[in-house]
């Protein structure tokens, strides 16, 4: 049996020696497609895992806020009852006031649950800074440092990590480190005037900045103390948002609706609040497969073409082989082995081609500017995306090779002899 199995493969390797440039193209196509699909793969997923990983330690796994309600049409229906189909022309929205009112409680009765690591308050706002002559705006978020670290990892995106210096000092501020350029500030120190939407101004001493990579991120956000920000809006006491930090992030949208019936608060998942980003992502993962898919079906059709022409020019070798004894079996065996043998040397190909490739990569040192920051490329260097290569090359190739055997197995010794092979 091990004899019979070592014939096989060597008359395999032998018809493929015999056309040596043709098996050379096809080995380097499937290898073309294993290093494509694994470059890609580990570029893509890289940056995508990289911007959810950012996303969910920056913002809250969970976020409660009160949800503006504009329904143009509820004074109709109030008057005229549901069965009537208005056309509204104008509308204002209702005045309702943007706070939380038992903010203390909830954050209280959520600090005990086992799935919450930590809920803080938010006083949201928007604002101008102004460094000279220059102004620009910016996102305001009046925050309790104490709290703040146990719903985020806020400090592992503030330089120099000074975030306490909030707590001892009110007039200090803490900004975006895209902000900062823009205002032409690149050092701490330096003092910019902050007003508010209300007409106040207040003079502050930039302590330190937030740098998270995330470009609109850090080219709005501003952090002060939330006692002073509800000094500023002339609102004691109030906050407007809350963040939950959760153990385990897949349940966010679970517990986000679980908060939002006890609460009676509008509340929004992670996944929900980048819903636009994570289907770009999958959109961009199928773009990516389908271009693979299409570089490993072209190299199967170059399997399939020479293990096709072997299987023509040989049949005066089948019916010889028929005639000493083969079975079909193991003629599908001998034109099978063609393709595994072109698949496997193709996947090593491409295997050392992609990890050399994301060595290259890797060792880049370029400002990447865009939706996120970063100095070089992000790579997902997963060993899966190897053995996925691995089971895409052998497949490919075992699928182009098999019809070819299959008719050379049906191949009559008799009637290729009587035409003369």
């Amino acid at each position: 049996m091990v004899n019979k199995m070592y014939h096989i493969l060597f008359l395999a390797l032998k018809f493929l020696v015999e056309r040596k440039r043709q098996t050379f193209v096809s080995i380097v196509g499937v290898g073309i497609g294993v290093a494509a699909f694994i470059v890609m793969a580990s570029l893509m997923n890289g940056f995508q895992k990289y911007f959810v990983e950012q996303a969910i330690d920056l913002n809250a796994h969970i976020t409660l806020k009160t949800k503006p309600e504009d329904i143009p049409d509820r004074i109709l229906k109030i008057y005229y009852g549901d069965k009537i189909i208005p056309v509204i022309l104008g509308s204002k929205p209702p005045e309702k006031k943007d706070k939380i009112t038992d903010y203390k409680f909830i954050i209280e009765k959520y600090s005990n649950n086992p799935d919450i690591l930590g809920v803080a308050p938010h006083l949201v706002s928007q604002g101008i800074l102004k460094y000279g002559t220059v102004e620009k705006s910016g996102s305001l978020i009046g925050i309790d440092p104490n709290l703040e670290r146990k719903a985020s990892v806020i400090d592992k995106f503030i330089e120099n990590k000074r975030l306490d210096v909030l707590l001892a000092d009110e007039n200090s501020i803490i900004i975006g480190k895209l902000l900062a350029k823009d205002l032409g500030i690149y050092e701490t120190g330096k003092k910019v005037i902050l007003t508010t939407p209300n007409g106040n101004t207040h003079l502050f001493k930039v302590v330190d900045f937030f740098n998270s990579g995330i470009t609109n991120l850090d080219q709005t956000r501003v952090y002060l103390n939330l006692r002073t920000l509800q000094t500023m809006l002339q609102r004691p006491n109030e906050v407007n948002e809350l963040i939950f930090k959760i153990k385990d992030v897949n349940k966010a949208e679970r517990l986000a609706r679980l908060i939002s019936q006890e609460t009676g608060y509008y509340t929004e998942s992670w996944q929900f609040a980048y819903k636009n980003f994570l289907q770009l992502f999958k959109i961009q993962n199928y773009i990516t497969y389908m271009i693979v898919f299409a570089i490993l079906v072209v190299s199967a059709f170059g399997i399939f073409n020479i293990i096709m022409m072997t299987v023509m020019e040989k049949k005066k070798d089948i019916a010889i082989l028929k005639t000493v004894g083969y079975e079909d079996d193991e003629i599908i065996k001998i034109f099978t082995f063609q393709g595994v043998i072109i698949g496997f040397f193709g996947y090593i190909i491409g295997a050392i081609l992609g990890y050399s490739i994301q060595e290259w990569l890797s060792s880049l040192r370029i400002d990447v500017e865009g939706l996120i920051r970063a100095k070089g490329f992000i790579l997902d260097r997963s060993i899966l995306y190897f053995v996925y290569g691995f089971v895409f090359s052998m497949f490919f190739s075992i699928l182009a090779s098999f019809y070819p055997s299959y008719k050379a197995s049906k191949l009559n010794p008799v009637d290729i002899f009587r035409s003369g092979g």
